[in-house]
C-alpha cells in the first residue's frame, strides 16, 4: 500500500508583503492618516501609565519624575475607600444595562408599531432631545426641584400641607435618581440602534407572519425581540467592558460635593477625580485609574470568552 499522502489546502498562494504593499499603496495611503491619529490620541498616551509607578513631580514630569514601586497601590488600597467605589460603579453599571437594554428595545418596537410617519418623527425627536442635554443643566434642573427651601417640589408639597422632602439629606434616594435620570437620557439615543436593527429585517416573516393570523404582540414577541438578540449581544458586551467607569458628569454634576451622600453615589471616577482635587497626589489617582482600566479589561475578557462558548455567533471577537 501507498503512503498516506497530506491533503494540501486549496488556496491562493499567500503574497508576500512588499507587494501586497506595492500593490495596494492607494489604499494603504488612504489608511495612513486614521493609523496616524491612532497612534498619537490613542497609543501614545497609554505611555503615561508610568504615572501609577511614580512619586510625581513637576520638574521631573511624567517620564523622568522617581519610581515610586508599588507604594501609590498601597495608598489607594490603604484608603479603605475604593472597595466602596468600586462596589458603587458596578451596582450602577448593571442597574444601568439592564434597564437599558429593556427601554431601548421597547422604546424602538413601540416607535416601529406607530404607524403615523409625522407622529412617529415627533416622538423620535422628543425621545433624543435628552441626550443633548449637557449633565450641567440636568444636575441645575435636579437642584431647583428639590431644594429644600425653594424647591419646586417642595413648594407644591408645602401647598398640598405635606411635609418638605429633603432630597440633599436622603442618601437612599438617589440610587434610584440617578438610575432614573440615566435612563432618561440614554433611552432615545440607545433606541436609534435597535430601530435600525428593526427596519433592516426581512418583512416577508412579518406578512407571512400575518396571513398565518398572528397579531402584533405575537410578531414582537417571536419575531422581533429574538432577530435583535444578536445586536442586543453586542451592545451588552460592549457596556460591560465599561461596567467599571462611571458617567462622571453624572455622578458629579447631579450630586455635587456632599460628603452625606458619598458612601451611596461615589464611583471610581469621581473617587479619582477627588483623589486628585484634594490631595494633589497624581500618582495616585493614576494607579486608580489604572486599576479601573484592567479591571475593565478583565471583565470584557471574561464576558466575551463565556458568550463565545454558548454562542460563537454573538462574541466581539
Amino acid at each position: 500500500m501507498g503512503k498516506n499522502k497530506k491533503s494540501k489546502t486549496i488556496g491562493p498562494p499567500k503574497m508576500p508583503f512588499w507587494k501586497v504593499v506595492r500593490k495596494h499603496w492607494m489604499l494603504l495611503l488612504m489608511l495612513l492618516p486614521a493609523v496616524i491619529y491612532v497612534i498619537i490620541f490613542s497609543y501614545a498616551p497609554m505611555t503615561g501609565i508610568v504615572l501609577a509607578f511614580k512619586k510625581y513631580n513637576y520638574q521631573g514630569g511624567i517620564y523622568f519624575s522617581p519610581w515610586n514601586g508599588l507604594n501609590n497601590f498601597k495608598a489607594l488600597f490603604i484608603s479603605g475607600k475604593l472597595g466602596m467605589v468600586t462596589r458603587n460603579t458596578i451596582l450602577y453599571n448593571i442597574a444601568f444595562i439592564t434597564l437599558g437594554v429593556v427601554m431601548e428595545m421597547g422604546a424602538a418596537i413601540l416607535l416601529n408599531e406607530i404607524g403615523a410617519k409625522v407622529f412617529k418623527k415627533v416622538s423620535q425627536s422628543l425621545m433624543f432631545l435628552p441626550y443633548f442635554v449637557s449633565w450641567v443643566v440636568v444636575g441645575a434642573i435636579v437642584y431647583n426641584l428639590f431644594n429644600f427651601e425653594r424647591g419646586v417640589v417642595n413648594n407644591v408639597l408645602v401647598s398640598l400641607g405635606l411635609d418638605r422632602f429633603d432630597l440633599y439629606n436622603t442618601p437612599l434616594a438617589w440610587p434610584f435618581l440617578l438610575t432614573l435620570l440615566k435612563i432618561w437620557k440614554q433611552t432615545g439615543y440607545g433606541s436609534v440602534v435597535y430601530l435600525a436593527a428593526i427596519t433592516s429585517m426581512d418583512q416577508e416573516m412579518f406578512e407571512a407572519a400575518s396571513l398565518d393570523g398572528a397579531n402584533s404582540w405575537q410578531k414582537i414577541r417571536y419575531l422581533t425581540i429574538p432577530s435583535l438578540r444578536p445586536t442586543m449581544m453586542t451592545l451588552v458586551l460592549l457596556a460591560i467592558g465599561n461596567i467599571f467607569r462611571g458617567d462622571f458628569g453624572l455622578f458629579y454634576q447631579t450630586v455635587k460635593s456632599s460628603s452625606l451622600l458619598t458612601p451611596v453615589t461615589d464611583v471610581i471616577d469621581t473617587y479619582v477625580f477627588r483623589l486628585l482635587i484634594s490631595n494633589g497626589d497624581i500618582g495616585v489617582s493614576a494607579a486608580a485609574g489604572l486599576y479601573q482600566s484592567v479591571l475593565c479589561f478583565i471583565t470584557i475578557m471574561i464576558a466575551n470568552s463565556l458568550v463565545k462558548k454558548v454562542n460563537p455567533d454573538y462574541a466581539l471577537y
